[in-house]
């Protein structure tokens, strides 16, 4: 109740009980006069102290309210000036217009009226952001910034120590490492016991001299594996030197004339060290399924980093595994009562050849198969290998769309992927979802997006093409196979477009199915009528050349106008013929594609890693041919991440 309410109410209630005991004292005069007398005098001394006494009461009451209110401005003061966070006013120009002494002690120089950016940049970049709330450092300080946007105030706390220990702790993290030589017994088969014994003395000195360096506890398990344990400082000192090692050991084995690499898979951010393990072997796995000679991180978060890569993968598949693999198929496609096979979108003739092949093992085995394609959304020469496929009456009938697959699919269906793993870039991705069986078959580098749980995988990017592949998996199925020859002409067509009519990645292995496919009925004039482009295509890709430019030494950019658009295969023959300039180590296509998206086709030599590249823009692909495909953006401003791409691989940040 406020003071003056107080007051008021009290003097009515000391008038009130005045006017009541004079009206008594009236009344008792009346009866007995002197005894009135007596009563009135009574009454007129308890009404003068009780003046007297509020009067004393109110000046001692005035008194403490006034003490104690200095008191605590006193003490608000104090506390202002005394409090271990600080405070910063600023006004609408970001100028500072005080500060209480928690700042002026730790900050140095003269503050009132100067730039809030002379206390931090981050600051002034946290309040235009409208950010509430961060930690930033100042000097070697670090705070907990708080800022009152309305108010214009910004708190300041000293969390040092808090982020100090967060760093140890950090710091301090356990990481397991798996260590596997990926080619150990292909190079050392056959070798003479002393040329083995010095090779494997190299690595493992070299291996314990870097574990030394690094503070790396480093066990031998097997001839051809290590185990690493190491603090996650350590890691991070590794990820600085680019994981240096992997050149190293390299190197060290290629003075023997026997070049062994080494492939690491890393488990880091889990508590328990079984997880640890798991997520090492993980890590491994997806390294060697990369085509080894490089390291994997995998993060909590699912991003995975990727160190190395700088070779070109071995071939080392062996003629045991594909025919395992084609067994294993056999056996899933019988179990099946039809199966459908997916290449990714806008198919290409290797992607089209193999599913082809794939229709075949389901021919043989008795089982119905069908081969999902969108008549809309196809290269030129799949569309002319789709014209003949029209006048062979029973493959054309095994084509359907999209649609007409997902009313088809069931629990009972045998869902094959070919020439790709990643379910984002697969005709139909709602397919994936409608069956508990998939099957992957692909000759891609392993990319980190994957499909859910397949029952079987067949990745070999030692492969020129998945066609190849499939072809191999052909040769072992246990019935008699007669092949028709236009089935015969697609899978040879896969390879030879993939190959570049086998120029690149062009292995022994590519030559035998290459000849199993020529001696069933394979037609090597269809093929190259399959692969004729016309003058308005062969103008198309001539003026995306003429556009190219030398970004760095040896690297060609070529991009083209914002308002034209151009299909994949012109793009992607634009690189190729690129790479065959003078002085270009790696050629780069930059075009709007007709959907929309803007496409970039990398091709190297071998000498530069193009997956790499393309990886740090969401894409993927092999060292020496690779691709994406980017969203909202302009052909301009592709380029300028591109170039971005290119000069962080080139400075070492792979």
């Amino acid at each position: 109740m406020p003071k003056s309410i107080m007051k008021r109410w009290h003097g009515y209630h000391v008038i009130t009980l005045f006017a009541v005991s004079i009206l008594l004292s009236a009344v008792i005069m009346f009866w007995h006069w002197q005894m009135g007398l007596v009563s009135f005098a009574a009454v007129i001394l308890v009404a003068l102290y009780s003046i007297f006494a509020q009067q004393a009461f109110q000046r001692d009451l005035e008194t403490y309210i006034s003490t104690l209110s200095y008191r605590v401005n006193k003490a608000g003061e104090g506390a202002v000036a005394n409090l271990p966070v600080g405070m910063i006013l600023y006004n609408e120009q970001f100028k500072i217009q005080w500060v209480n002494p928690f700042v002026l002690n730790r900050i140095d120089g003269e503050l009132i009226g100067k730039e809030l950016s002379q206390i931090s940049e981050d600051l002034l970049v946290l309040i235009d952001e409208g950010a509430t709330s961060e930690t930033i450092q100042i000097d070697s300080v670090f705070y907990h910034i708080e800022i009152e946007r309305n108010e214009r105030l910004v708190y300041l706390t000293d969390v040092t120590e808090k982020e100090e220990t967060k760093e140890l702790f950090e710091d301090t993290q356990t990481v397991v490492s798996l260590i596997y030589l990926d080619n150990y017994d292909e190079v050392t088969q056959g070798m003479e016991d002393q040329v083995r014994s010095r090779m494997m003395s190299a690595i493992t000195s070299t291996l314990n001299q870097w574990a030394n360096e690094y503070d790396i506890f480093l066990r031998r398990t097997a001839s051809d594996r290590f185990l690493a344990v190491m603090n996650y400082k350590s890691l991070l000192l590794l990820e600085e030197n680019k994981f240096a090692i992997v050149d190293e050991i390299r190197e060290v084995t290629s003075k023997e004339k026997a070049s062994i690499t080494l492939s690491i898979g890393v488990g880091t951010e889990e508590a328990s060290l079984r997880d640890l393990g798991n997520v090492a072997q993980s890590s491994l796995d997806l390294a060697l399924g990369r085509g080894g000679d490089q390291v994997a991180i995998k993060r909590k978060n699912g991003r995975v980093r990727f160190y190395g890569g700088k070779t070109n993968a071995m071939e080392k598949r062996t003629r045991v595994r594909a025919r395992v693999i084609s067994h294993a198929l056999r056996d899933f496609v019988t179990e099946s009562e039809r199966v459908i096979v997916m290449g990714h979108s806008r198919p290409d003739m290797d992607a089209i050849g193999a599913s082809i092949g794939v229709l075949k093992i389901a021919d043989v085995n008795d089982r119905e198969g069908y081969i999902v394609l969108d008549q809309n959304d196809m290269n030129a020469d799949v569309q002319r290998l789709m014209e003949e496929v029209e006048t062979h009456d029973h493959l054309w009938s095994q084509f359907i769309s999209p649609e007409e697959a997902v009313s088809l699919i069931d629990k009972e269906t045998l869902l094959v992927i070919v020439d790709t793993h990643k379910p984002s870039m697969v005709i139909e991705p709602k397919l994936l979802d409608m069956v508990d069986r998939v099957v992957v078959l692909d000759h891609h580098r392993r990319g980190e997006d994957f499909i859910n749980d397949p029952v079987l995988v067949y990745m070999e990017p030692y492969a020129s093409s998945t066609a190849e592949l499939v072809t191999e998996l052909l040769e072992y199925q246990p019935k008699q196979l007669s092949m028709d020859r236009l089935e015969a002409t697609a899978l040879l067509a896969g390879i030879i477009v993939d190959t570049k009519s086998f120029a690149v990645r062009t292995g022994a292995r590519t030559f035998d199915a290459a000849s199993f496919l020529r001696s069933n009925g394979a037609d090597t004039v269809l093929v190259q009528k399959l692969l004729k482009e016309d003058l308005d295509h062969y103008k198309k890709r001539a003026k995306l050349v003429e556009s190219a430019k030398i970004y760095r030494d040896g690297y060609m950019i070529a991009t083209a106008d914002d308002t034209e658009t151009y299909t994949q295969l012109i793009i992607a023959q634009a690189a190729d013929t690129l790479l065959t300039m003078k002085k270009v180590v790696a050629s780069f296509v930059i075009s709007l594609r007709e959907d929309g998206l803007v496409s970039i086709s990398a091709r190297s030599l071998g000498e530069v890693n193009v997956q790499v590249i393309m990886e740090r823009l969401n894409g993927g692909g092999h060292l020496s041919n690779a691709a994406t495909q980017l969203e909202d953006i302009s052909v301009e401003e592709a380029k300028e991440q591109l170039q971005q791409a290119i000069d962080e691989v080139i400075g070492g940040d792979a």
